[in-house]
């Protein structure tokens, strides 16, 4: 029986971001992607910009598809969606594995993000990178993207959705990955909210840094494969 896997992008990206882990996964594997509201060309509403909304979104996929429970592999924003969703609806998830997600959200962390997220300083600084934002996002204006990102963060900063209290009834097996050099995410962060969680392994990706495209793509998919079998082994 194929083993259904979702998996989900990181902010200011969308489910293309993620189209060579699905060309790698084994064949066997029923694998799934969507890009989050706002990103990928899908229509930004700026109230809806949230990631209460968002793990909605991971939610309403799973059921309008009739899905069995799915393995997600999540990143960066994808993985506290997926983990938000499951702690709401646990019987949707057979297992989630986060890479570089970003736990410890508090006023000061969510303003040391944000600062990031302005549309001039990017132009000056990365303008590649703003126009392949631009054609990626489509037809959404980028400002218009980074201000209800920034909004997002903000929100989670005041009210984050993952605490040690609610992530200490999560039942579903959680497999939380972070690179030794991932300044966003923390080594440290990541493995203190780990330790809340009752089933939740964690490991160092050594000399990895943030960016999905600086992560050993065959360690990466080694990670998620070996954590589904782990889990499939241990319902039989």
């Amino acid at each position: 029986m194929k083993h259904t896997i979702l998996l989900l992008h990181g902010a200011l990206a969308s489910e293309a971001q993620l189209k060579w882990l699905k060309r790698e996964l084994p064949p066997f594997y029923a694998v799934h992607s969507f890009s989050f509201s706002g990103h990928g060309g899908q229509p930004l509403v700026a109230a809806e910009h949230t990631m209460k909304h968002f793990a909605q979104q991971v939610q309403q996929f799973i059921r309008s598809r009739q899905l069995p429970p799915v393995h997600v592999f999540g990143y960066s924003m994808g993985g506290y969606a997926a983990l938000a969703a499951a702690v709401d609806a646990p019987e949707l998830f057979s297992s989630i594995t986060t890479l570089g997600t970003k736990f410890d959200w508090t006023p000061a962390t969510a303003a040391l993000e944000t600062r990031f997220l302005d549309a001039g300083k990017m132009r000056e600084k990365v303008p590649q990178f703003v126009a392949q934002l631009e054609q990626l996002h489509a037809p959404t204006q980028l400002p218009e993207l980074l201000n209800a990102t920034a909004s997002l963060m903000r929100g989670l900063g005041d009210a984050p959705l993952l605490t040690p209290q609610n992530l200490a009834t999560l039942e579903v097996p959680v497999q939380v990955l972070v690179g030794e050099l991932d300044k966003t995410a923390g080594v440290d962060a990541s493995r203190h909210f780990a330790d809340f969680m009752p089933r939740a392994t964690f490991e160092i990706i050594m000399n990895t840094p943030h960016p999905l495209e600086k992560v050993n793509p065959d360690l990466l998919v080694t990670r998620i494969a070996r954590f589904v079998e782990l889990v499939q082994e241990d319902r039989v």
